[in-house]
């Protein structure tokens, strides 16, 4: 007993894990002469022994039963973009049912700017309880790794990936002035003048998706960022610059009413809600891919029970009938992990696939 409470010191989750390779720290011994003095001694040190042991049984079972509890208040779902966005769109569609399955309300924050790297950071650094999470896509966990010189975090280690939720591809749309009608004829259009495509900002999944045409194609392309999609779609629209490239959901409305033509997806498979839009493949330039992903994500060191509560329910939710037509009207196809693990393999995938593509186009956000 007296060895026991001589070397009795913080539980390692208290005192933080211990470092790859540092040698275990030796227990420390205690002496004890026998008489009164030591009786004593022992008398205290078992008094002490008993609470410490008290205290532990009592804390133990905390972090399950508060895995349990949880939800017992409101959700921050945190969107990194203004509100309008695809983004912004998923959130909103998901919330109410993704609240009515865990039984509290999913409040939609936007805090935009950077593209989405403010409100992502916001997340990362908040407490590890699953009351503050974000719907983020490919573009700040995967893209802005490798397009933004100075990073506030590591959507790998800074982050608790939960799953996928939704994709659908960019689409590439131009102003019905131009001549163009089609993919091929754009590239035709420009390889004998400049043609300006517009994107939601600066080393986004747009940005990038506007690289691989000008690499694919070889043509007079040129990237004119805005600081969002609406304003880039407003003047692609007014006719201030020739196209844009942007997610399906955030053009649809627009294609809609014979506002932008579309040209093609940047996928392998033509969009269930724009049947007759080929595909960049289809046109001849297969290697002009980008879809994009959104997911659910966490603080690090979310409990596991609150990442797994959230994973369940953000799959029943994504395979809800009313949530899959109403996704699926404006473009956005359901897009869930096996697991959360399989999402961070995932990530990991998609943060190599796209740093290739950044560091081929030489495409920088500042």
């Amino acid at each position: 007993m007296l060895d026991i409470l001589a070397s009795f010191s913080l539980p390692r989750r208290l005192r933080g894990p211990r470092r790859a390779g540092a040698a275990p720290v030796p227990p420390r011994t205690a002496r004890v002469a026998f008489g009164a003095p030591a009786a004593c001694h022992l008398r205290h040190a078992m008094a002490v022994g008993t609470t410490v042991v008290a205290v532990l049984a009592a804390a133990a079972p905390l972090t399950a039963q508060a895995a349990d509890a949880y939800p017992s208040k409101p959700i921050h779902l945190v969107v990194g973009f203004p509100p309008g966005g695809s983004n912004d769109i998923v959130a909103r569609l998901l919330a109410p049912k993704l609240g009515q399955i865990l039984g509290t309300s999913v409040v939609v924050e936007n805090r935009a700017g950077a593209n989405a790297i403010i409100g992502t950071d916001y997340v990362a650094r908040a407490a590890p309880d699953g009351y503050t999470i974000t719907l983020g896509s490919a573009s700040p966990l995967a893209i802005s790794p490798h397009t933004y010189s100075n990073m506030p975090f590591d959507p790998v280690k800074d982050l608790t990936a939960i799953t996928t939720v939704a994709a659908t591809p960019e689409l590439i749309a131009i102003n019905p002035k131009l001549p163009a009608k089609n993919l091929q004829e754009l590239v035709a259009l420009a390889k004998k003048q400049d043609i300006t495509l517009a994107s939601s900002g600066n080393g986004g999944l747009p940005h990038l998706a506007i690289e691989l045409l000008k690499i694919a194609s070889k043509g007079r392309i040129v990237h004119v960022p805005y600081k969002g999609a609406g304003p880039a779609t407003t003047d692609a629209v007014g006719g201030h610059v020739d196209g844009i490239i942007m997610d399906l959901p955030a053009l649809y409305s627009m294609v809609s009413e014979n506002k932008l033509r579309p040209l093609a997806v940047t996928d392998n498979h033509r969009a269930p809600v724009l049947p007759a839009v080929p595909t960049s493949v289809e046109d001849g330039l297969p290697t002009v891919l980008a879809f994009n992903w959104f997911a659910v994500m966490a603080p690090a060191k979310t409990p596991a029970p609150v990442v797994d509560k959230l994973y369940q329910a953000l799959v029943q939710t994504v395979n809800d009938g009313e949530v899959k037509a109403s996704l699926a009207k404006l473009g956005i196809e359901p897009y869930t992990q096996a697991s959360p693990q399989a999402f961070s393999a995932f990530l990991k995938t998609e943060l190599t696939r796209w740093g290739e593509v950044a560091r081929a186009s030489g495409a920088k956000a500042d």
